[in-house]
């Protein structure tokens, strides 16, 4: 690699991101992104009337082709190192275009949450104030159902958690780590009293799949589950940010596992304190309901503020990966080069981070005058797990495909390098047909509404066929050298670790260009 140029003291060379993280900071970072408090708060509702009382069961099934996706990460992130993930291995393994595809809608689908989400934390920041006694600003009520109310709170967040985010990713980390252990204290100290003075008998059936008898429900279920841990790989987007390049790899799987710890206590507990038609009946109210059985004032109000901590958390850490992966694609020219500026002092992508919170603002406050953008937010937002499970399950093919010459090196090897991504892989993408296939059935004609399953189908579709158009683009237009050349990244802009091999001497890593 070509060194560096010399840079003035507490001054960064441009297009560098500076190495400060460790596993904890990663750790918080994938965990935060994670939301489990949100997951817990608003999806346990949805998959107890799925499958009724065997969500544990389920949600240990869902880990499974998600731990194996992991894997294909951690391998693929000690062969290539890189902010911009799977865009740039799905690109260098199974070609630039289904490559670029991966990049583009991680980051459109996470401008999109971000625009449609900021009402959301606006409006559980507005609850929490309600419940503190806080009912108005002067002459202002804060009513909580107001959506240009919950927006304009929502914005203040987003604001203030983007500067924090441009002006250090350390900071931001550590920012993430508080509000996580305040969000898991909470929630660990009400579960473990449900789980001891729970109303409901405890069952080792919970954890049996085959009680489940509704096909259908079954599937469904699971795929609600695999969604819970959706946000773990944030913990690779700063792996460039990372002093070691395996830290990356540690902090995904701790919080995995954390994620999957903290679920099934959730979920046991849940079931120990209410019954199954309160599980299902409370919705978006399980928290605050739990404080109310379990505490007085005000500390039933406890597991609403974790909520809202969540909620704040999860969207500043859903700009980390996206400006890393556009700083990756602006690297390789597939995007504009503004992506690639790196604030001299804190050595992140501020321009690129601060852009993505003026386009999702954008964004959210023509939604409110815009009933049909709205509209086609939300449509967004319920079938982006369409987008999830295609750039998981790409991800994972590309590691099969990139290590397949693993088969001949012995059973272990072949076993997590080939087999275990290959079968992640083809899991995911089968959620995906399956999502699909229910979309087109939930309806039979095509109505611009959130709940029409023709319309919510059209906007991952609409996604992607705009992804195919700036990727012409890009590949014709801006002639980006991601769509000729055999690497991912340029070589000069990109310096691997001392820890890490160059990525052309290690077995399997594809040489010569692309065809």
């Amino acid at each position: 690699m070509p060194p560096l140029a010399p840079h003035q003291p507490g001054r960064r060379p441009t297009g560098e991101l500076r190495r400060s993280l460790g596993v904890v900071d990663g750790l918080a970072i994938s965990a935060s992104s994670s939301a489990a408090t949100t997951s817990i708060a608003l999806g346990m509702s949805s998959l107890a009337a799925a499958v009724g009382l065997q969500t544990p069961a389920v949600l240990l099934l869902a880990f499974l082709p998600v731990l194996g996706i992991a894997t294909a990460y951690a391998r693929l992130n000690r062969s290539e190192p890189n902010c911009g993930n799977g865009y740039t291995w799905v690109g260098t393994s199974l070609g630039p275009w289904p490559g670029f595809l991966v990049g583009w809608v991680t980051v459109v689908g996470t401008v999109v949450f971000l625009a449609y989400t900021s009402a959301i934390c606006g409006s559980v920041v507005l609850q929490f104030a309600n419940r503190a006694g806080w009912n108005d600003f002067g002459l202002l009520p804060l009513d909580p159902n107001s959506t240009t109310l919950c927006t304009v709170v929502g914005l203040v967040v987003l604001i203030g958690v983007t500067t924090l985010a441009a002006t250090g990713i350390r900071s931001t980390a550590r920012f993430q780590t508080t509000l996580l252990a305040f969000e898991y204290a909470v929630l660990l100290a009400f579960f473990t009293g449900a789980l001891i003075t729970g109303r409901q008998t405890f069952s080792w059936s919970w954890f049996n799949p085959f009680a489940i008898s509704d096909g259908a429900g079954f599937a469904q279920g699971v795929v609600l589950a695999v969604f819970f841990f959706w946000g773990w790989d944030a913990a690779f987007s700063v792996t460039e940010e990372t002093r070691r390049t395996s830290d990356a790899a540690r902090a995904g799987f701790i919080s995995l596992f954390a994620m999957l710890g903290l679920f099934l206590f959730a979920s046991v507990a849940l079931q120990r304190e209410l019954s199954l038609a309160e599980l299902i009946g409370n919705g978006p109210q399980m928290l605050p309901r739990i404080g109310a059985r379990l505490a007085d004032e005000p500390w039933a109000s406890l597991p609403l503020l974790a909520l809202a901590l969540s909620a704040v958390a999860s969207v500043q850490s859903a700009m980390i990966p996206t400006a890393r992966a556009l700083f990756a694609m602006g690297r390789d020219r597939t995007m504009g080069r503004v992506w690639t500026r790196v604030h001299p002092i804190h050595g992140t992508p501020a321009a690129g981070t601060v852009l993505i919170m003026l386009i999702a603002a954008g964004l959210a406050v023509l939604a409110t005058a815009i009933p049909k953008l709205s509209d086609m937010l939300l449509a967004a937002v319920s079938s982006g797990g369409l987008l999830v499970s295609l750039y998981y399950g790409l991800t994972a093919l590309a590691c099969a495909v990139r290590f397949r010459s693993a088969l001949r090196a012995g059973f272990r090897e072949a076993v997590l390098s080939v087999v275990v991504p290959a079968a992640s892989g083809t899991v995911l993408l089968g959620i995906g047909v399956y999502l699909s296939g229910s979309y087109l059935t939930m309806s039979d004609h095509f109505e611009a509404t959130p709940n029409n399953g023709w319309f919510m189908l059209s906007m991952p579709a609409a996604i992607l066929v705009a992804g195919l158009t700036v990727a012409a683009w890009a590949k014709y237009g801006r002639r980006s050298p991601y769509f000729t050349s055999g690497r991912g990244t340029d070589e000069a802009s990109l310096r691997l670790p001392m820890d890490t091999p160059d990525p052309r001497t290690v077995p399997g890593f594809p040489s010569g260009p692309r065809r």
